[in-house]
């Protein structure tokens, strides 16, 4: 499987990595399917995210979204942020493989959420869950369009001397 340069970087030194302890918003993901785990973190001062961490257990490409994302939601006015895509995290990563996309999927859906959580506390209403659910279903439609979600574990990657 073919990473770019972009990807194999984020994902061997992660931008973003940690929690915020006194977080405005959290939103936590999960693939049953490959097992990957995003929890991401926002802080909004004056309407605009100062600051977004994140916690991921999960692929390569899985690391490399969540830092991603991170990245592209820092200064961002929560609508701004809102309009941050799956495919806007590939393309700034330099695109991924096929199977990998759903990654992108999950860190897109983790910022969502967290931004859902600021909203309930801050507003008393979150983002509108149907609108939201089909937003993501669609996003998640076009890139699995028939493909199995599958994710490397160690021992299924081609390097030497794995199992």
């Amino acid at each position: 499987m073919q990473y770019s340069t972009k990807v194999m970087e984020h994902f061997a030194n992660p931008r973003n990595v940690g929690e915020i302890p006194d977080a405005d918003g959290i939103g936590d993901v999960g693939n049953p399917v490959c097992g990957d785990i995003m929890r991401m973190y926002i802080k909004v001062s004056d309407g605009r995210i100062v600051d977004a961490k994140f916690k991921t257990f999960g692929c390569g490409a899985a690391i490399a979204t969540s830092s991603m994302a991170t990245e592209l939601v820092k200064g961002k006015t929560i609508q701004e942020a809102l309009e941050i895509t799956n495919k806007a995290v590939a393309e700034a990563l330099g695109g991924l493989p096929p199977i990998k996309m759903h990654c992108s999927v999950l860190a897109e859906e983790a910022l969502h959420k967290a931004i859902d959580n600021y909203l309930k506390k801050t507003t008393g209403k979150g983002l509108d869950v149907k609108e939201h659910a089909e937003l993501i279903a669609e996003h998640a439609h076009d890139v699995e369009h028939g493909q199995a979600v599958e994710c490397e574990t160690p021992a299924e990657k081609d390097e030497p001397g794995a199992a």
